[in-house]
């Protein structure tokens, strides 16, 4: 009998990380960032208010994610972008309103995380991504990159606020912790697995240094841009790039391992 919670998907329900998958990930991660700071300062809505209305746009996109079939890269990417911003608040309100450490909210999120990974290959025997063929899988996938963007958002803010090593350092410390992250995969043979899990989570402080960076004063360390230049700018282009793997179906999982590797056990990527 067919799992129930198999019937209605035809393929893999995220993206191949191929190189344009990176460059969306970081561009959203920096939208997540300077988007939260737009609303709830820029726009006056208050970080509760900002959250509230962002978690529910994000769980209406999370529903209409989840009912469909196959990738499709406009509501994927959609969904990464608000949930991007849900996380970047969740961090803000754990901080800002209840006066939480980040040094304590690090912590926490990255035991989160694990906990998430074990309960997923326990009951699933696999952390593939290129597997999220069910339900249950595709709910522990979203659940993890919850915990990445909350856990990124607090380790980059802990570096570069409360360390003050700076937004622009930052960006350098995150992307040379990539770079050694890569080289660590490629040349040293270091799982799959591990190596896209670690880069997901770096690419997450990285691109929010990234935006602060572009939008904070001069006086402050950053460019002085603003939320709403480099909010757009970077809205641009993710747009820009979701229409080109639209077209072009670079990113998609070939139908003829999604049906093989989905019903055995593995710890590859």
């Amino acid at each position: 009998m067919t799992e129930p919670n198999r019937l209605a998907l035809t393929g893999n329900k995220v993206p191949e990380p191929t190189a344009t998958f990176w460059i969306i990930k970081v561009l959203a991660t920096t939208v997540g960032e300077t988007a939260a700071d737009l609303l709830a300062t820029n726009l006056h809505l208050g970080t509760q208010l900002t959250s509230i209305v962002m978690a529910v746009l994000f769980l209406v996109v999370l529903v209409a994610q989840f009912r469909t079939t196959r990738y499709v890269p406009a509501v994927y990417w959609l969904t990464v972008v608000l949930i991007s911003v849900v996380g970047t608040l969740i961090t803000d309100n754990l901080t800002d309103g209840l006066g939480v450490p980040l040094a304590v909210s690090t912590t926490v999120f990255a035991l989160a995380l694990i906990v998430t990974f074990a309960v997923w290959y326990r009951v699933e025997r696999t952390l593939s991504i290129h597997e999220i063929v069910t339900r249950r899988r595709e709910g522990f996938y979203w659940l993890a990159i919850l915990f990445t963007f909350a856990l990124g958002t607090a380790a980059g803010d802990f570096l570069a606020e409360q360390l003050n090593v700076g937004y622009l350092a930052s960006v350098g410390v995150f992307a040379g912790a990539i770079a050694v992250v890569a080289i660590a995969h490629f040349a040293f043979r270091l799982g799959a697995i591990v190596s896209f899990w670690i880069a997901y989570v770096l690419t997450r402080p990285l691109g929010a240094s990234l935006g602060d960076f572009l939008a904070q004063p001069t006086g402050d360390g950053g460019l002085g841009l603003g939320t709403i230049l480099t909010s757009v700018l970077f809205l641009v282009a993710i747009l820009a790039l979701v229409v080109f793997l639209t077209v072009s179906r670079r990113d998609r999982t070939p139908a003829r391992e999604s049906s093989t590797a989905a019903r055995e056990p593995s710890l590859d990527l």
